[in-house]
């Protein structure tokens, strides 16, 4: 998601800083800001938009001589993507840049204006800031009062402070989101990933969890919980290549691994102790509104499929699913009462932002759930709901299904609390499952070594079919849709029990079934239909907590006490089997033929 630079240094700050962020912006972002400390003055430039516009502010700036300089792209999280929202924030005399969610935001931000503090932006970031200067100004001691900020702070974070208090010091705090430490003689380097210092540092040092500390005079002072501790450094990798895609074979392989961070980044903030909670909605939003109606386009329209069977089980409110291309030509009946919810990873899907301003011609009430802050559907929408995910590089999306998805069960439980289909208890264990599925998104060598051992015995054949049943229908789809996307190889998705009413007339040693077997859900239902297509000589590949006799392969899932754990875990496991099977087939993974990343055409 966001991207981070920092820099203390004789060397043209401006320059490292632009160049720095610039290598950043395969992450994604909406704006971008420096700021720099030389001869004890601080001096900052942000911008909306893309670097150049950055750069154009900055053009008749250069800065030389000793100082310190930070810098930050921002994909928006808190607040529009305005130059009032875009980082680095400013106090009355610090700037701090920040990655990451702080989830107690709301709470630091009361109780600092009840000091009398007046806060500029929309951000949790600029609670930071204040939090610091709060203390600053109570101890005169900017090491203690950074130490003292830091534990306040609940959430992922990265930042980089500096101070006219200290100015030639950078202070800094890792927790949840990357950051490392580059050095080159008595240079030091700071980044959000290796890219933006390969060619100026020579070796690095990778933060972890819960280190903090401060770089002067050449020199890098690291502490944790523990106190001060001593750190190795390690040579810095020459490949920038290589560097964005953190040692993967394909951005889309990176992404896979990512869910299990950033379905944290979609959760924090809205998944409370013992609520639900959207700053983006309220609950007079939904007064009047007795249907859903939900459209959306390719692997959007499964999540959507799958946010049915919750709306409709838990939060016990109709809930239809559209596909957007379709809707439009169909000349729908549009009711007043309905809530029209559209999905998209890039929020400039054509057929569906259409859908969406037919459904906002017809007077209905709208929600968008998108990845991308100040897009077309986003604009066009009433409310809003990000789902954090960060730029996605692959054109097969895999981590905006798994944060629309988990957007989606959010959104259930936060219909459910207000319409009170819910008692305290089924939702106590909702919350508990819900803080699981990060875990349940996790890729184990041990899993990844399975499956591509599995993935040659699956290159020929007459087939896929991906069958389940209920909320493993949609997974179903989505899991077809992956593999045909990337290996050019025929997969359908299916309903369990649909496949003796036609399809298994197919069946036979060359048609390959992917039978998703939640132990949670349906499982003699879903095990009687994979009995069926075994009876006719089938190959299956069974993914299932439960070890299933009939199977050719099987791969065994841990999870079994909720559908949704079981549903993000088998989720995993077949886009890394159409991951590995594409890769054996020599195909370019991320870049797929015949395909786009947005579809910004009917």
């Amino acid at each position: 998601m966001c991207g981070i630079v920092g820099y203390i240094g004789v060397k043209e700050k401006k320059e490292i800083l632009l160049d720095g962020l610039q290598e950043l912006e395969y992450r994604g972002y909406d704006s971008a800001g420096i700021a720099i400390i030389e001869n004890s003055q601080l001096k900052h430039f942000k911008a909306v938009g893309k670097l150049e516009n950055l750069r154009e502010k900055t053009k008749n700036y250069s800065s030389s001589g000793f100082g310190v300089s930070i810098g930050h792209t921002r994909w928006a999280t808190h607040g529009k993507p305005t130059e009032l929202n875009a980082h680095p924030h400013l106090g009355e005399f610090s700037f701090v840049v920040h990655n990451g969610i702080i989830e107690n935001y709301q709470e630091l931000k009361e109780e600092l204006e009840s000091d009398g503090i007046n806060f500029l932006s929309q951000t949790d970031t600029e609670t930071i800031v204040h939090l610091f200067e709060k203390y600053y100004n109570k101890s005169k001691e900017p090491f203690i009062s950074f130490t003292n900020t830091i534990n306040r702070l609940q959430g992922a974070y990265a930042l980089l402070l500096i101070t006219e208090a200290e100015p030639d010091v950078i202070f800094f705090a890792k927790n949840g989101s990357p950051m490392l430490i580059g050095f080159n003689k008595d240079e030091i380097y700071f980044a959000s990933s290796d890219t933006p210092i390969i060619g100026k540092a020579t070796e690095v040092y990778y933060l972890e969890d819960g280190e903090y500390g401060y770089a002067k005079n050449g020199e890098v002072t690291l502490f944790n919980k523990n106190g001060e501790k001593g750190f190795v450094k390690k040579a810095l990798t020459t490949n920038k290549a290589m560097a964005q895609k953190d040692g993967f074979r394909f951005f889309m392989e990176k992404e896979i691994y990512e869910q299990s961070q950033v379905i944290n980044d979609t959760m924090i903030g809205r998944v409370l102790d013992k609520e639900i909670d959207f700053e983006e909605l309220n609950s007079d939003f939904f007064n009047g509104i007795s249907n859903i109606k939900i459209c959306a386009c390719g692997t959007s329209y499964h999540s959507a499929l799958a946010g049915s069977y919750l709306l409709e089980r838990v939060a016990k409110i109709p809930c239809q699913v559209e596909i957007a291309s379709e809707f439009r030509y169909k000349e729908p009946l549009l009711q007043k009462n309905t809530l029209f919810i559209t999905i998209s990873q890039s929020g400039e899907t054509a057929d569906t932002l259409e859908a969406l301003k037919m459904a906002k011609r017809a007077g209905l009430r709208s929600l968008s759930v998108c990845n991308v802050d100040n897009s077309s559907i986003v604009r066009e929408s009433d409310r809003a709901i990000l789902t954090r995910a960060g730029i996605e590089k692959g054109v097969a999306s895999t981590k905006a299904f798994a944060t629309q998805t988990m957007v989606l069960w959010l959104l259930t439980l936060y219909i459910a609390q207000i319409k009170k289909t819910i008692s305290k208890e089924e939702l106590d264990s909702e919350l508990k499952a819900i803080r699981k599925t990060p875990k349940a998104l996790i890729v184990t060598d041990k899993l990844h070594d399975k499956i591509h051992r599995l993935s040659k015995r699956y290159l020929h054949g007459h087939g896929f079919f991906f069958i389940g049943r209920d909320l493993f229908f949609p997974l179903a789809l989505e899991g077809a849709l992956k593999l045909k996307e990337i290996s050019y190889l025929h997969a359908e998705g299916y309903p369990a029990g649909e496949m003796k009413h036609g399809p298994i007339a197919l069946a036979d040693s060359e048609l390959f079934t992917i039978a998703l077997m939640p132990k949670s859900l349906h499982y003699e239902k879903i095990k009687s239909n994979v009995e069926e297509l075994s009876a006719r000589d089938a190959t299956i590949l069974a993914i299932s907590p439960e070890p299933f006799e009939l199977s050719d392969d099987f791969i065994q899932t841990h999870y079994k006490s909720h559908p949704m754990l079981e549903f993000f875990e088998m989720m995993v496991i077949t886009q890394l089997l159409a991951l590995e099977i594409s890769i054996r087939l020599g195909n370019d993974v991320d870049m797929p033929r015949n395909l786009a990343k947005s579809v910004t055409v009917e």
